[in-house]
C-alpha cells in the first residue's frame, strides 16, 4: 500500500502471480486480479472486464514511451516535462476521436 492511497483491487499480469504478492494484497484489503500461471493446481478467478482496463493503461504508457523526449526525459524542468506529457496525451486522445 502506498501512503495516502487505497485500492479495492490489485491488477497485475502473470509475472506477478506469487503467493507472497497475493497474500500481501489480501492483507491490505485488496482483491488480487492476477491471472494464474500454468503451474498452479487451483486457478484463481479474475474479473476479465477489470483486467482489460489494466491492459489499456499499459498500452497507453507504451504509446507515451514512443515520444523520445518523454522516454529519455530531455526536459530539464518539471513544467516542461509535464507539458510534453500533456501534449502527448492530447495527441493520443485526438487519434481516438
Amino acid at each position: 500500500m502506498i501512503d495516502g492511497f487505497s485500492a479495492d483491487h490489485l491488477l497485475a499480469d502473470k509475472a506477478y502471480d506469487s503467493n507472497a504478492i497475493v497474500d500481501q494484497a489480501r492483507r491490505h484489503g485488496m482483491a488480487p486480479q492476477i491471472p494464474s500461471r500454468v503451474h498452479r493446481k487451483t486457478l484463481r478467478k479474475i474479473d476479465t472486464n477489470l483486467y482489460r482496463h489494466r491492459h489499456l493503461v499499459e498500452n497507453a504508457f507504451q504509446r507515451l514511451k514512443e515520444w523520445r523526449g518523454l522516454a529519455t526525459r530531455y526536459a530539464k524542468r518539471l513544467s516542461s516535462f509535464l507539458a510534453q506529457g500533456l501534449i502527448a496525451c492530447l495527441g493520443m486522445w485526438l487519434k481516438i476521436l
